[in-house]
């Protein structure tokens, strides 16, 4: 997603009176203008699609962790509300690949890379991060690497 396209998806949800993906289109808006700043590039200048990609990773991964939290400390009520936001969240982000796509590359860039054991799967997991950025939850992908070599 673009910035442009941010902004035009805030329009729609303005005209369709959507109020939740409103509001989370608008905090997605807010960190690019955030981050822009940060960046030294001022709240007119623009992002990259990796960066912008890893905005949205980042807005994912903070609901994720509030409705962990919230449903740790027993309030229920709350996690409701940010499973929504992440629902939207998650139609922003690239299609997440299967655990079978997930093992079949790790197995590829296994074998390209010469790695056959435990020794060499730190390298493999930074690599395999940098090919499926965006694709597969890291987690995930940490997980099939630990069981390619058991």
């Amino acid at each position: 997603m673009t910035q442009a396209e941010l902004k035009e998806a805030i329009k729609t949800a303005m005209k369709a009176r959507e109020t939740v993906k409103l509001n989370v289109l608008r905090g997605i808006s807010a960190m690019v203008t955030n981050d822009l700043v940060a960046k030294g590039r001022g709240p007119e200048g623009a992002l990259t699609e990796d960066e912008m990609l890893a905005l949205i990773i980042r807005a994912s991964k903070q609901r994720k962790d509030s409705i962990q939290q919230f449903e740790a400390g027993g309030r229920p009520e709350l996690a409701v509300a940010e499973k929504e936001e992440l629902a939207i969240i998650e139609t922003l982000l690239p299609a997440q690949m299967s655990q079978d796509e997930i093992v079949a590359a790790a197995k590829a860039k296994a074998a390209e890379m010469g790695v056959v054991d435990k020794t060499g799967a730190n390298k493999l997991m930074g690599m395999l991060m940098k090919d499926l950025k965006g694709k597969a939850d890291g987690t995930a992908v940490k997980a099939v690497v630990d069981n390619l070599f058991v």
